[in-house]
């Protein structure tokens, strides 16, 4: 077919090959190689494998990065669009082997990272957003490029923080990451980070080493154990790429394409045998269970992914499915502060809440909560603040919430696992215990005077004495009786009562919330 063309035409398609090359050959064989040493790959390699074959249509190929003798060089960010499970996706994926990924404040627009050409396109397409952050952020480089020192108040960051409003915005951390890329990825509704290579910080172990003196490693100054156990930046460690790309591919199947449609429906889905709530859950308050055996038992087999789980561990939140429908899931665990609310789940449970409610997707919480964990500790932590936002967070959700009481709900903290909008209501287990505190909390606290007073021999019958008075007055049958809680059920129902009430809320029209 070429063979016809003028020699006008064949040199400048020459001269595009040319270019193709330079942009496809990445930072050149001998850094590449580096890198995959490392287990890491490169930015097109990464998109590779997350995208479903031959689907990747890229955009900016031909950008170029700045080098010291002035020849050409790949550009530090590969953006377009591909699909992901036959649904068209944005994707952006920084390039560590060039320039360290950073920033491309060179260019006369960003093609993405820190807001630019591929985020303005998911909003604009109302198509979910992929990153594959593995960059250095800013580059002296890339800087001493422009000519000029930039003011960063005057930086733009549109669209990053509208996306969250309108896309599903989904962040993977694979390998060496600081400033802004580092903060992009927390700007998302899910994060993953590797354990073999991802670490991140505001500022690397050589900004560290200037700023304070002081030398540290780079995964003990920020590894995956840093920001998924204490800082929650990050949502899941996975232990490569492949495992944390899977993870992307899984969240983003539970997630529309934007606020304007709801969650697909998969058809095919299998049940557990319900009879095992029984063993599982014991009616004893004192006695803690697996509240992920519980939530599977519950679920569609095989549906559940946790997020975070090794953050804000007395509460578990993740995705599942129920008759072949989305929904999200919090469940107190009691095998943590005893299941109490604390500055971290209270946190957890803010921005799981407002994931499922951006995107329709109806809430399960299965309870056992004792209140917000109390102490010196918790106080100094400030856990009523951040408790206030859990709280919040369900409370004005326009989701439904429906409340499965499994065993305690006491005090704010019971306030915090419910909603009162129309949609939302509560299932109730016979093992079900709650009030304003737990009865022998609350009769140390209301006749403390009465039992100091008391002779020593005759304290424990006082005690004993009062707590059987108030447990007759707290029976939880008679809230039942009052219409105090909307149904008492056996536990092997929950799953048909929330498998009926998700179906009642797919028919429903989206009104009001388009993209």
């Amino acid at each position: 077919m070429t063979q016809n063309l003028s020699p006008e035409w064949h040199a400048l398609l020459e001269e595009l090959e040319r270019r193709r090359e330079i942009a496809l050959a990445s930072s050149g064989p001998d850094r590449i190689a580096r890198e995959h040493r490392y287990g890491r790959s490169t930015a097109r390699e990464r998109i590779a494998k997350l995208a479903d074959p031959d689907t990747f249509l890229e955009i900016g190929t031909f950008v170029t990065t700045p080098t010291e003798d002035g020849s050409p060089l790949a550009p530090t960010f590969v953006c377009g669009l591909c699909e992901i499970d036959g649904r068209p996706v944005a994707i952006g994926a920084e390039d560590y082997s060039v320039e360290g990924g950073g920033t491309g404040v060179h260019l006369a627009r960003y093609k993405g990272g820190w807001g630019g050409f591929i985020e303005e396109f998911a909003l604009g397409y109302k198509i979910p957003l992929v990153m594959l952050i593995n960059g250095v952020g800013g580059s002296i480089l890339l800087q001493d490029a422009i000519g000029y020192p930039e003011l960063q108040s005057a930086n733009p960051t549109f669209p990053m923080f509208d996306l969250l409003q309108h896309v599903p915005v989904l962040a993977a951390v694979l390998g060496p990451t600081a400033g802004s890329s580092a903060a992009r990825a927390h700007i998302s509704h899910f994060s993953v980070m590797t354990s073999d290579n991802g670490c991140l910080f505001a500022g690397g172990p050589p900004v560290v080493k200037q700023a304070l003196g002081l030398e540290i490693d780079k995964f003990a100054l920020g590894g995956v154990a840093i920001h998924t156990r204490a800082s929650g930046l990050i949502d899941n460690a996975a232990e490569n790429e492949d495992a944390a790309l899977a993870q992307i591919r899984q969240v983003l199947d539970f997630l529309p394409d934007n606020i304007g449609h709801r969650p697909k429906v998969v058809e095919n889905w299998a049940a557990g045998d319900q009879n095992e709530l029984f063993s599982i859950v014991s009616p004893s308050l004192r006695r803690a269970y697996d509240v992920h055996k519980l939530i599977r038992c519950v679920v569609d087999e095989e549906s559940f992914f946790e997020i975070a789980p090794d953050y804000g561990r007395s509460l578990r939140t993740g995705l599942a499915r129920i008759e072949g429908r989305t929904v999200g899931i919090l469940a107190s665990d009691a095998r943590f502060v005893a299941g109490s609310l604390d500055v971290q789940s209270s946190l957890k449970q803010a921005k799981f809440v407002e994931l499922c409610d951006r995107f329709h997707i109806p809430i399960a919480y299965l309870v056992d909560v004792p209140g917000f964990l109390v102490g010196p500790k918790a106080e100094e932590a400030g856990v009523l603040t951040f408790g206030a936002m859990a709280l919040r967070a369900i409370q004005q959700a326009k989701v439904p919430v429906i409340t499965v009481q499994i065993r305690r709900s006491f005090g704010l903290g019971g306030v915090a696992t419910g909603s009162r909008n129309p949609l939302s209501l509560r299932l109730i287990w016979p093992s079900a215990a709650w009030g304003d505190m737990p009865i022998e909390g609350g009769v140390e606290a209301a006749f403390r005077a009465e039992l100091d007073a008391a002779p020593a021999d005759e304290r424990a019958a006082l005690k004993e004495k009062l707590t059987k008075r108030f447990e007759e007055q707290t029976s939880i049958w008679r809230a039942v009786e009052k219409f105090g809680a909307e149904e008492m059920i056996d536990p092997r129902d929950t799953r048909k009562y929330l498998a009926r009430l998700l179906a009642l809320y797919y028919r429903m029209p989206l009104e009001g919330r388009t993209s």
